[in-house]
């Protein structure tokens, strides 16, 4: 019995410390943002080849008002797709696997401390006022 709870406990604390690791750095993610900049704007609501970033987490997918986003991405947020750390993830991960269709020209982020970085700087920019 002492074996197994050791055990246990040992699984907990790698578990609490992989959660924790999750929650990624935002200065390493603002480093790492240069890697958005050439199409996202993230200090200005305004669309570039992207749509602005500002707010982004919590935001439904497709719903920035002045950027003409392709059919695959207005489908996938009048479909329920909202942006939550889960979802730009997989997105950053593979953004033409978790959208298919999207017209976004990037490849994706294959570190996940990396994506947990810009994950982490994103939820410090608030949307627009």
């Amino acid at each position: 019995m002492l074996k197994k709870t050791r055990f246990l406990t040992g699984c907990l604390i790698v578990l609490s410390a992989s959660a924790a690791l999750a929650d990624g750095d935002p200065q390493r993610g603002e480093r790492s943002f240069s890697k958005c900049s050439a199409c996202h704007s993230i200090e200005k609501p305004r669309t570039r080849l992207g749509p602005h970033l500002m707010g982004v987490v919590g935001r439904p997918a497709g719903s920035v008002a002045d950027y003409g986003y392709s059919d695959a991405m207005k489908n996938a947020g009048a479909n329920g797709l909202v942006w939550t750390e889960e979802k730009l993830h997989a997105f950053l991960y593979s953004p033409k696997k978790t959208v298919p269709g999207t017209s976004m020209r990037f490849f994706g982020l294959w570190s996940d401390s990396e994506i947990d970085d810009l994950i982490a700087y994103l939820k410090t920019v608030p949307a627009p006022q």
